[in-house]
Formats: structure tokens, C-alpha cells, sequence
């Protein structure tokens, strides 16, 4: 009863299709090993670097700082949700607390204003170059709207938790819990800049220069 595979053409489709899901499965971006060391994470995940040089240079935000506020939003977890909301008494699971999604946790309607105002209408939470162009952007914007240093990690994260007119109307002032995690943030935020002067240079080497390294 046995005949040759090119008998059932479909045969061969579904394993091709099969093969091709199972290889996108495993293609699927794992956060960095130790998040707490930026070098480690650019070392491991070298287009990161090239990535956040390039938001660099395009929105004057050092790298250090956005990086430290997608650790505090996401852990660098490409499909990040918020927290789970709950009704009847805190019983019954009923959405999430908010739009937030990806890398760097933007809410649908910023995330909106983005692709419109810079025309990367392709953008995807989940791309870690779009969350990273992403944060670029919106930093700069708090540097303009309310004169906030893109240097400054603490009052960004402020911003970027509460909005731009949230800020402004200092609603932070009432959330004791979101001063201390604002002020982990430059902590950490400072703590990449340390990092970052050390390995800079090894990073900032291409592919064919560190072949002899």
C-alpha cells in the first residue's frame, strides 16, 4: 500500500507549512538574559545597539534613558501586557487597566499620534526599533511641551506615566508609589550611562573589526 510522497502534493504543503510555523515559533524575541546590565543586553542583542544609536541620533535622547523606562514598563518583553482588570468585587477578570501594550507599553491612542505625526503608519509594538523610535519621540515631545531635559530619566517617566497635561498639573503629586518608581528609573537610568562608558567602544566595533578582537 505504500507510494511515493509525490503522489499527495498536499503531503508535501503541510509539512512545508508545518515546518514554517514551528520556525517562526522559535524566531519568537526573548527578553535579554540580565536586564540589568546594559552592555549585556546590547552584547547579546547587537542590532539593539544599533537600534538605539540610531534614535540617538535622530531624536537627541541618550539611550541610557529610554532604555531604562522600557525596563521599568516591560522588562524588554516584546508582547508586555498591563495588569488584568477586575469587577464584582475584585472576582471576575474584565480586560486590562489600560491600552498599554509591547516594549515600551504605549496606549492605542499615542501610539496613534505617533504613526501619524512621524508616518510610520507600519509601526508595531511588539518591533523593538519601532518601541525605541517610539520612546524617542514622545521624550523629545515632553522636552518641548513642558521643558522637561531629555537627560532627565525621573521627570520623562513622570511625563510618560501621566501625560503631558498630567504632568502639568503635577497629578503625580498624589501617587507617592509612582515618585519612588520614577526615582528607580533615573537610578537605573544612571546606572546604564556608568555601564554604557564602559563597553561603548567594543560595541561601536562592526562585524569584521571583531573578528580580530
Amino acid at each position: 500500500m505504500s507510494r511515493k510522497l509525490s503522489q499527495y502534493p498536499f503531503v508535501g504543503r503541510i509539512s512545508l507549512i508545518l515546518l514554517l510555523v514551528m520556525w517562526l515559533g522559535g524566531c519568537t524575541t526573548t527578553p535579554p538574559k540580565n536586564i540589568s546590565n546594559i552592555c549585556e543586553i546590547f552584547l547579546e542583542k547587537r542590532h539593539w545597539f544599533d537600534t538605539a544609536e540610531d534614535m540617538s541620533e535622530k531624536w537627541g535622547v541618550p539611550m541610557h534613558v529610554p532604555m531604562a523606562m522600557m525596563y521599568q514598563e516591560s522588562s524588554f518583553r516584546a508582547d508586555a501586557l498591563p495588569p488584568k482588570d477586575y469587577v464584582f468585587f475584585g472576582l471576575i477578570p474584565w480586560g486590562r487597566v489600560s491600552s498599554a501594550y509591547g516594549y515600551s507599553q504605549a496606549k492605542t491612542p499615542t501610539w496613534a499620534d505617533y504613526k501619524r505625526e512621524t508616518g510610520n503608519g507600519w509601526a508595531d509594538r511588539e518591533d523593538f526599533e519601532d518601541a525605541m523610535d517610539f520612546m524617542g519621540w514622545f521624550i523629545s515631545k515632553t522636552h518641548k511641551i513642558n521643558r522637561v531635559s531629555k537627560w532627565d530619566a525621573e521627570a520623562q517617566y513622570l511625563n510618560y506615566h501621566e501625560g503631558w497635561g498630567g504632568y502639568k498639573r503635577k497629578s503625580y503629586h498624589k501617587k507617592r508609589w509612582l515618585q519612588r518608581v520614577a526615582k528607580t528609573v533615573k537610578s537605573r537610568s544612571l546606572r546604564y550611562a556608568t555601564q554604557l562608558k564602559g563597553c561603548r567602544e567594543e560595541l561601536e566595533k562592526g562585524w569584521f573589526m571583531r573578528l580580530f578582537t
